[in-house]
């Protein structure tokens, strides 16, 4: 069995690899709403496409080349410059979609009912957490604290993002439901645990409190994305799958919750490692 398992690092390149390939099915359907009205809406179909093929492409051979070592090599090599391209051409995908997303309406009308009911704005930014997360495995020293310390708030970026868009979108129909207020508080629950454990990283136990917040998030996730399914609480109550999954609430959007509980358990994961053995629960160190 590989070393790699235990590779914190290789877990957040896959966890980047895999989130990008995702962005390609979420985005299609999401555009497919208007059918690509505007070809400036393929521009991200076809940059995730070919950043997870080269990306993919180059995490394989480079896990061919270590074997049985114990880390993968992103230090130098062509795994360590396409991920700095494609990192770099994610940030940039992710600002101009923001823009392009706001320039809508939003810039002409600057209204608070044009912003909840015009394209979801933050969603573009997904390519720049992405595209973080992949300079980040280069450019920040593995055995660091800093390297959990930033994985970390690169979760917790994501779950403000995710706290936005679940008030903005269920905004929309006036929090009809009770439930909808869940993934509000979930995200607010998460932000505000995950922002102590950056700021307070030495102290173990508080830290392993992550696994009952996260999981939290995980349930939040599942449960959403089985009732954003569900046809009762879709706006195409009555048609087929395709055209709920597509016209109704989105469907994917709650896994949100699983997928950045995920990475930060990568963070929380690193930071418990290589925080110091003897700690009070206060986070002071036995002299």
């Amino acid at each position: 069995m590989l070393a790699l398992q235990s590779d914190r690092r290789f877990l957040v390149e896959l966890f980047a690899v895999a989130n990008l390939a995702f962005l390609t099915l979420d985005i299609y359907l999401a555009h497919s709403v208007n059918e690509f009205r505007h070809a400036a809406e393929w521009i991200p179909i076809v940059f995730t496409t070919v950043g997870t093929i080269t990306l993919g492409t180059g995490l394989i051979q480079t896990l061919r080349a270590r074997g049985e070592a114990s880390h993968i090599g992103l230090e130098s090599g062509s795994a360590y410059w396409i991920g700095l391209l494609v990192g770099g051409l994610a940030i940039v995908v992710g600002v101009v979609g923001l823009i392009y997303h706001l320039n809508g309406q939003f810039f002409q009308y600057q209204t608070l009912q044009v912003l909840v009911y015009s394209a979801p704005f933050v969603a573009p930014l997904a390519f720049t957490g992405v595209g973080l997360l992949l300079l980040l495995n280069r450019l920040v020293p593995f055995e660091s604290r800093e390297w959990g310390q930033w994985v970390t708030f690169l979760a917790l970026a994501g779950f403000v993002g995710n706290f936005g868009l679940a008030l903005v979108d269920h905004a929309q129909n006036g929090f009809f439901h009770v439930a909808e207020w869940v993934p509000v508080v979930s995200a607010a629950v998460a932000i505000g645990y995950l922002t102590m454990a950056i700021g307070w990283p030495k102290n173990r136990r508080y830290l392993r409190i992550g696994v009952f917040v996260l999981g939290l998030q995980i349930v939040v996730g599942m449960l959403g994305f089985v009732l954003h399914l569900l046809p009762s609480v879709t706006e195409a109550a009555t048609g087929p799958l395709r055209d709920r999954i597509v016209y109704g609430a989105p469907v994917f959007a709650p896994l949100l919750f699983s997928n950045l509980a995920l990475l930060a358990g990568i963070g929380l994961w690193d930071l418990t490692i290589k925080a110091p053995a003897a700690l009070t629960e206060g986070g002071a160190s036995h002299s």
